[in-house]
């Protein structure tokens, strides 16, 4: 019974230690688009960097793959969350920081139809603004 808990708990630990190293690998990924294209929101090339940085992790391509997404999709959305939330906050910028987290991407494709409003509230709640 000992081995199996000692087994459990490495596991655990190994697990957490990826999850954090996931997340903050995300983190500076979006703080660096951020701080990038700080002065030029509008460039193309910010969507294609974030659907390039979005498609290679592993968790946030699975969202893209369920929901069929394309760049074309991440550029709406980019678009309607710039309309009511360009501004940023510490190391938040909503139409940015929101692709880059598990829970935010999901609902921004599920909704992707929805107003640009209610979907940059409901960012702006998630990231606490």
């Amino acid at each position: 019974m000992n081995i199996f808990l000692d087994i459990l708990f490495v596991a655990l630990v190994v697990y957490f230690v990826f999850a954090i190293r996931r997340s903050m690998r995300m983190s500076r990924a979006s703080v660096a688009l951020i701080e990038k294209y700080e002065n030029d929101k509008n460039n193309p090339k910010l969507i294609e960097e974030i659907f390039e940085a979005i498609s290679d992790d592993v968790l946030l391509k699975r969202i893209l793959k369920r929901h069929n997404a394309t760049k074309r999709d991440i550029s709406k959305l980019h678009a309607k969350l710039m309309k009511w939330g360009d501004f940023r906050k510490y190391n938040r910028y909503v139409p940015i920081t929101s692709f880059f987290n598990v829970h935010t991407l999901e609902y921004l494709l599920e909704h992707k139809n929805d107003d640009a409003k209610s979907l940059t509230e409901k960012m702006m709640n998630h990231f606490h603004f």
